[in-house]
């Protein structure tokens, strides 16, 4: 087998280095997680004494990203005979050494300093999605704790982090773009460089560089999200309790935004809390594509939603009702009108914003989702108008906070008035807590 050939160009320096950070950010289908992936496998079977740290924000997300894209990696290089395969726990073991390759998560991020192998030394660590990670702090926990101890030549010690950079504002273009550092090979990838595409996914980014120019410069060329335009800026990403959102000062809402194919169906659940500033907790999503209604009336009901009043997309009323005959009783259609979505918005931005850091998606989403430019008005100016992208979850949130009614309709110590029904902490039947 000839490698050039499996991995395809524009990773040369990527491939070739030994650096104590390799971080890659690029656009979608950029390859900097599968070529990634194909370099840990063939470097794992290269150096008998070397193990792997894969690190996500949640560590749930790894066994449909990094653990399939590395299984991906061992079967593309034909060495599937040689790798065991464990989902409990997540592991890949290569057979001939002993070697592990480990998934953890940051959710608990003390925890990751104790994670030891018995064959050699975890010398290497693969930050993926590493936008994810809101807190540099959290980061530098890893960083001082993994790798560690002496590393016997010829290995190296190397940390690589790969993501797709959605906000400017972000720590990781500050500490590793922003300047120049001798230990720090720092890159932008593109789908530019990925001969694997065909014509109808090139096509597909030709139309967003047509129709969505600021989609098409992040997701596309890989280059920083822009805050100028953002539809949302109060907003901030903050680890909570979300067990502790009980009490008659917080209020519960549900939104529901269907997809399939091309769109993703996103729900989301979070809490306001009465008093000033008006705060709007969000704990919890759900996005993923090809989803059938059966598919999102299970993933209610183990999430223990489905007797909770939930807003949903009011364009498909037989998927509502649908999902009403499938147990999600308390399902409710979205009001819609000529100005819903912005009302919607307008009522969201009234709102000091909490996320949650598993609710990713969510943070990706309030980082790009952004008002369309006025046309001739240069890169200052924007309409009124929101972009008609990156906005599931955003539509969801809209549908949710139809359940919350507004402080004039409120009586007593904020209970909203009999008919209003948004839930509130001492109805709730679901394990909201993620």
């Amino acid at each position: 087998m000839y490698l050039p050939d499996v991995v395809g160009r524009g990773y040369r320096q990527f491939w070739d280095c030994k650096k104590r950070y390799r971080v890659v950010k690029g656009g979608k289908a950029s390859k900097k997680s599968s070529t990634t992936a194909l370099w840990y496998i063939v470097h794992m079977m290269k150096y008998p004494e070397a193990n792997l740290l894969v690190v996500r924000q949640v560590g749930r997300t790894h066994r449909d990203s990094t653990f399939a894209q590395l299984k991906w990696a061992i079967d593309r290089l034909q060495v599937s005979h040689l790798w065991k395969c464990s989902r409990e726990p997540l592991e890949l073991q290569y057979l001939p050494t002993g070697q592990r390759i480990l998934f953890r998560g940051f959710d608990n991020v003390e925890k990751l300093a104790s994670t030891t192998v018995e064959h050699g030394s975890i010398c290497w660590v693969w930050v993926e999605e590493a936008f994810e990670i809101a807190r540099e702090a959290d980061f530098d926990k890893l960083d001082l704790s993994m790798p560690r101890g002496r590393i016997r030549p010829p290995l190296f010690k190397q940390t690589t982090l790969t993501f797709n950079p959605w906000d400017e504002g972000h720590w990781l273009k500050r500490r590793f773009f922003d300047q120049k550092r001798a230990d720090t090979l720092a890159i932008t990838t593109n789908y530019l460089c990925n001969e694997f595409l065909d014509e109808t996914d090139r096509a597909l980014y030709e139309e967003m560089r047509r129709r969505r120019p600021r989609q098409y410069a992040v997701a596309g060329l890989g280059e920083w999200g822009r805050s100028a335009g953002l539809i949302f800026e109060n907003w901030r990403v903050e680890d909570f309790d979300s067990a502790s959102l009980r009490g008659e000062e917080y209020r519960h809402v549900f939104g529901l935004d269907y997809g399939y194919t091309n769109d993703p169906t996103a729900f989301i659940a979070a809490a306001e809390q009465d008093g000033e500033p008006k705060r709007l907790y969000i704990y919890d999503e759900h996005y993923a594509r090809r989803m059938l209604n059966t598919d999102i009336a299970n993933m209610l009901k183990q999430k223990g939603y489905a007797k909770e009043r939930i807003r949903a997309d009011s364009s498909e009323p037989k998927s509502n009702e649908d999902l009403r005959r499938l147990g999600i009783t308390r399902l409710r259609p979205a009001q819609k009108g000529p100005h819903s979505v912005n009302a919607g918005i307008a009522r969201l931005q009234e709102y000091d914003m909490v996320v949650h850091p598993r609710c990713v998606h969510t943070v990706k989403e309030l980082s790009s989702y952004a008002w369309e430019p006025s046309p001739g008005g240069g890169s200052d100016r924007f309409s009124n108008r929101p972009q008609d992208s990156e906005n599931h979850l955003m539509d969801a949130l809209r549908y949710a906070m139809e359940d919350l009614p507004r402080k004039r309709e409120r009586t007593g110590k904020g209970y909203p008035k009999a008919g209003h029904g948004p839930v509130r902490a001492g109805d709730l039947t679901g394990n909201w807590s993620g």
